[in-house]
């Protein structure tokens, strides 16, 4: 008997060994992933900080009423009023080509500025103001530092004479960088200096809704259905492998399904988030219908047979007693299914949800595009600008797709049920 075993203690430890080194293979891949993860989110978080400052030039503007008749308070040359505070600031440019190089200072925006400011308060008009106005894109990267000037003695697209302006202003107190709420607030636009992301995250909000609205409801029934009261023949395991199939199908293919039923044949509205919804609910549906089977398949078989056994019905049993015990599997499935309808750009673009839309949507039958397709125009355009907002796009989309997770996992919590 000793020697058995002491002929099996090494053996013995040579197992134990090998458990050892593969705890530790599996911690080391762990590390490696969150190592590559906090790389990732931390480098393009680095890029998108940038797109939470904004650099503002105020200028002394006169409200000429010459120039502004207070009958006609939106017809006004505006845009003269921004040239010649500029001018009054640099009274030594005085050559044409200075001029225009000198009103690229300032975004194409400062216009409207002036505009919205005299509708709101007419009383301006006859009076000079200190002004804040955008910078333009050129000017609020190079003071953030991202254009680094070259041999040549440039910046970018910025000569000489604009860096030696910005160095008065600056040393004038007359340019500031500050928080950029417009990124939050505004919608999208062809300068980087006046993009936002609101009418992205509208629309977004949109579609998921309508996702959620179809999806949910279709595909838990559909799951109960298959699970509880389907029966067991050659059709049900047909359409258990379509819906398996289902699940690994590309994204773009529900676009170009959508693009041919709901647009084509159906003609509804292009570019709209219920389109959209419709098709990342088509495309969700396999995902909450596996997930909810999932949860139902769970619960214990003791819980149906109690159930008969008192003499509910099979209908009653399952949404008194099954359904109720699988709920947090089957939102958790949902959440995830919508997580996943979230990131997805490819069946968006085929309906035309990458439309360039300015105004925010207030229904779902409005021309609306994604978050997702947003960081898509804007990884595809070629200003410097874009790159920040980019990033900082892709950071608010990681924040929400965060969020959605730690809903489900509260949700699953809150109402698991223990039997």
């Amino acid at each position: 008997m000793t020697d058995t075993l002491t002929q099996r203690t090494p053996q013995l430890a040579r197992r134990h060994a090998s458990e050892k080194r593969f705890q530790w293979f599996g911690r080391i891949a762990i590390t490696i992933a969150i190592g590559f993860l906090l790389v990732m989110v931390g480098t393009i978080g680095w890029m998108g900080a940038g797109a939470l400052k904004q650099t503002q030039i105020s200028l002394q503007v006169y409200f000429d009423p010459r120039e502004i008749d207070i009958n006609a308070v939106a017809k006004a040359d505006y845009g003269t009023l921004v040239k010649t505070a500029l001018r009054t600031t640099f009274p030594d440019v005085k050559k044409r080509r200075d001029k225009r190089k000198l009103n690229k200072l300032l975004s194409s925006q400062a216009a409207f500025s002036l505009r919205r400011q005299i509708m709101d308060d007419p009383s301006l008009i006859g009076q000079t103001r200190k002004i804040w106005f955008i910078a333009s894109d050129d000017v609020d990267m190079f003071t953030k530092g991202n254009i680094p000037v070259g041999t040549n003695g440039n910046a970018g697209k910025l000569d000489e004479k604009q860096m030696q302006w910005i160095t008065i202003l600056e040393k004038s107190g007359a340019i500031k960088t500050r928080f950029n709420s417009g990124f939050f607030l505004s919608g999208d636009s062809r300068e980087p200096e006046l993009v936002g992301i609101l009418s992205a995250f509208v629309g977004t909000m949109l579609t998921l809704v309508v996702c959620f609205l179809l999806s949910f409801p279709i595909g838990i029934l559909a799951a109960v259905y298959l699970e509880e009261f389907i029966p067991e023949n050659r059709w049900s395991d047909l359409i258990e492998v379509n819906i398996n199939n289902l699940a690994a199908v590309p994204s773009i293919v529900f676009g170009l399904l959508g693009l041919a039923i709901f647009l084509n044949t159906f003609g509804l509205p292009r570019s709209s988030p219920l389109v959209g919804g419709m098709v990342l609910a088509l495309m969700t549906l396999p995902t909450i219908i596996i997930a909810s089977r999932a949860a139902l398949r769970s619960v214990s078989p003791s819980i149906r047979e109690a159930a008969l056994g008192i003499g509910a019905t099979r209908t009653q049993m399952v949404f008194h007693h099954v359904a109720p015990l699988a709920m947090p599997g089957m939102l958790t499935g949902a959440i995830i299914g919508m997580a996943r309808a979230l990131g997805e750009t490819a069946p968006l673009l085929m309906i035309g949800m990458v439309a360039f839309i300015v105004d925010t949507p207030t229904s779902i039958l409005q021309p609306a595009t994604a978050l997702p397709v947003q960081i898509f125009l804007w990884a595809d355009s070629p200003e410097r600008g874009f790159l920040e907002k980019t990033s900082a796009a892709i950071i608010v989309l990681i924040a929400f797709l965060i969020a959605m997770n730690l809903i489900a996992i509260i949700l699953r919590n809150k109402y698991r049920q223990r039997f």
